[in-house]
């Protein structure tokens, strides 16, 4: 591994967002830990601690997943997309620091090892009644901490590009898209500590409304997604199928639309008309909702670079995305629907008519 490995690229784009990462993380446990000491001058700093470190985490975690459909809905977002493993790097930090802190206040000064103690201790709440009823005193929420813990370990220990280039795009992807298994533990660790511990209805009601953003900004970016992706027509003769009028296709833009059953990337470039896989080779990314830049279909996820030519990156880089051979017939845009053998070099289909944007 160590004769592939390459540390992290810093640039002043990276550092200023993990400068502004770390300023809203101290804020955020400075605030609360404020709040909490005006309020309850009796929480210990053990306590407050752990239950700062928590918020934080929390929050970060809802923040991670809502910047991918924010970044759909909304191009403004895409620097904080451009960086979001740093997030998540931050966030298992953060997550561990509460787990271990947890660990030793409440775990660590019994008879059994903490670690079986996590695990075991809420079989102690259990008794039998005379009625032969059997009353559990507490929920074993703990356990879902550290599996969702464990998940969010295995993510942000396979988030360099050493991995990414190891497990091949969509094994990683597939892997990674592990951030929501880990929201749901998290989720069940954090309702259930909540529902046995407070009884006011002000956290129940923040989790609540957490989980509904989330599923709101999802449902919203799919259906724009949906939005943008053109209808496929009738299919022709060796396989072209009708995606919509020229028009529609602007200068140096992207647009993705769907052949069969994929979805293709279809680019103005020069007033021709050239058409691609929708998948970054990078992350997944989806290229027909990025630009062309510098000659190049810059991928608007992390801006990796293809030539809508062959669909090479330039020199000295070597991933490749498909290619699909297009034509113009009676102002409307065909697309192939089976993809050219790599690295075909294709002259586009010229548009008489360019449109800037």
């Amino acid at each position: 591994m160590s004769s592939h490995y390459r540390a992290v690229d810093w640039n002043p784009e990276k550092r200023r967002y993990d400068v502004g990462l770390g300023i809203l993380v101290v804020a955020t446990l400075v605030a609360f830990g404020v709040v909490t000491a005006w309020k309850s001058p009796e929480v210990t700093a053990e306590t407050l601690l752990i239950r700062g470190t928590a918020l934080v985490a929390f929050l970060l975690l809802h923040l991670l997943l809502a910047i991918g459909p924010l970044s759909r809905l909304d191009r403004r977002f895409l620097p904080l997309l451009y960086n979001r493993r740093h997030l998540g790097v931050t966030l298992f930090g953060i997550g561990l620091v509460h787990g271990v802190l947890s660990l030793f206040q409440f775990h660590a000064l019994g008879d059994v090892n903490p670690f079986v103690s996590v695990l075991t201790s809420y079989s102690q709440d259990a008794r039998l009644l005379s009625d032969g009823r059997l009353v559990v005193g507490h929920f074993p929420f703990e356990p879902f901490g550290v599996a969702g813990l464990a998940v969010l370990f295995l993510l942000a220990a396979t988030s360099h590009d050493f991995w990414l280039k190891l497990l091949g795009p969509s094994l990683w992807k597939s892997l990674h898209l592990g951030a929501y298994l880990a929201y749901l533990l998290l989720f069940v660790h954090v309702a259930a500590g909540v529902v046995q511990t407070e009884r006011s209805g002000i956290l129940p009601t923040l989790l609540a409304v957490g989980f509904l953003l989330l599923l709101g900004l999802h449902a919203t970016a799919a259906r724009k997604g949906a939005g943008w992706t053109p209808a496929a027509g009738t299919t022709v003769a060796e396989g072209f199928v009708d995606v919509g009028e020229v028009e529609a296709f602007l200068e140096g833009r992207g647009r993705v639309v769907t052949v069969g059953e994929g979805r293709i990337a279809v680019f103005r470039h020069r007033n021709r008309i050239f058409a691609t896989s929708n998948v970054c080779r990078h992350q997944g990314g989806p290229l027909g909702e990025g630009r062309i830049l510098d000659g190049c279909i810059t991928c608007p996820w992390h801006g990796w670079n293809y030539r809508p030519e062959d669909g090479c990156s330039p020199p000295p880089f070597q991933e490749t995305v498909e290619t699909h051979a297009t034509r113009i017939v009676g102002g409307r845009l065909w697309v192939r629907a089976e993809a050219n053998p790599l690295r075909t070099e294709s002259p586009g289909s010229e548009s008489t008519k360019g449109r800037e944007e």
